[in-house]
């Protein structure tokens, strides 16, 4: 059954640009409100902006309970309810688990699992007095678990399993939840990632239908028919269904791949922050900005 989203109120983490600020437009285009959650103001008032009237900016970082409450509070003083959520703000470092700093590894699990733990929270109340859904994004990387993406990969993988269990706890509420997984979408994250030289590497050590990366909208066509349909599981691009279904028997055999081609150390060797390849990420919003570009909000 199709959930109408006419009138209904949409929250969207990392809603300023890429994944985030195309669902926002996608879905406040079938009559939502959207409330668009993110760390770049100039950003997020420029999406505002572009959708017009039913669109609310609310600035607030993943890893701060208490701003993404107020930003709950402000989306029902402006909208009168929250009805969808859409935990989908992220970011990645490249790095080596041995080599990376610290603070960049606990940084990427606080804002990409623990970030969506903090989102669901806030707005589970909402989400069940109306009866509504809660999107989760994680990532291929939450089945698949490659070099160089320790942490992201038990981000996600915890993301998958926070949600598992979630949807089976909503269950007598009428609420729901579902989880999306991403292969390669062209957003700043992942065009920034791969062209660091590590991830060039590493490219021939990919299929390439894996290693091009899908334009945005398919990754938003995912999670409109998610919200839609209230799924429990949605993903993109069409090769992610299989890997899922498969990963049990894939994983094995990526790994014992990797472990015999030398690129593998070749590439590892790069990520180190001594080799003289790291640069251009962010503290805050990891390898998604860019050497010598002003900073934007990671997905």
């Amino acid at each position: 059954m199709s959930f109408d989203l006419n009138g209904r109120t949409v929250l969207i983490t990392g809603a300023a640009r890429g994944i985030g600020a195309e669902t926002a437009a996608r879905l406040h285009g079938r009559g939502a409100n959207v409330a668009l959650v993110g760390l770049e103001p100039d950003l997020l008032e420029q999406v505002a902006e572009q959708l017009g009237d039913r669109a609310e900016v609310f600035v607030a970082d993943v890893t701060d309970a208490g701003a993404l409450e107020r930003a709950v509070a402000g989306t029902v003083t402006r909208f009168g309810a929250l009805d969808v959520a859409i935990a989908n703000a992220g970011l990645h470092f490249v790095g080596a688990v041995a080599t990376a700093p610290i603070e960049q590894l606990e940084r990427e699990l606080d804002v990409n699992l623990y970030g969506v733990l903090r989102t669901v929270r806030a707005v589970l109340p909402q989400v069940i007095a109306h009866r509504g859904y809660v999107l989760n994004v994680a990532s291929l990387a939450a089945a698949s678990h490659a070099p160089l993406m320790g942490t992201y990969s038990a981000s996600k993988a915890g993301v998958e399993a926070l949600t598992n269990s979630l949807r089976v706890e909503l269950a007598p509420t009428g609420a729901r939840a579902g989880c999306a997984y991403f292969g390669f979408i062209d957003t700043d994250l992942v065009r920034h990632g791969l062209g660091h030289p590590s991830s060039r590497v590493m490219e021939g050590v990919m299929p390439a239908f894996v290693r091009k990366p899908v334009p945005v909208s398919v990754a938003v066509d995912a999670i409109e028919r998610g919200v839609l349909g209230r799924r429990a599981r949605v993903w993109a691009p069409r090769y992610v269904g299989a890997a899922l279904a498969l990963r049990g028997v894939l994983q094995p055999l990526l790994e014992r791949r990797a472990r015999r081609d030398p690129r593998i150390g070749e590439a590892v060797a790069m990520a180190e922050p001594g080799a003289g390849h790291i640069g251009g990420q962010d503290p805050l919003l990891g390898v998604a900005v860019a050497p010598e570009a002003p900073a934007v909000e990671a997905r």
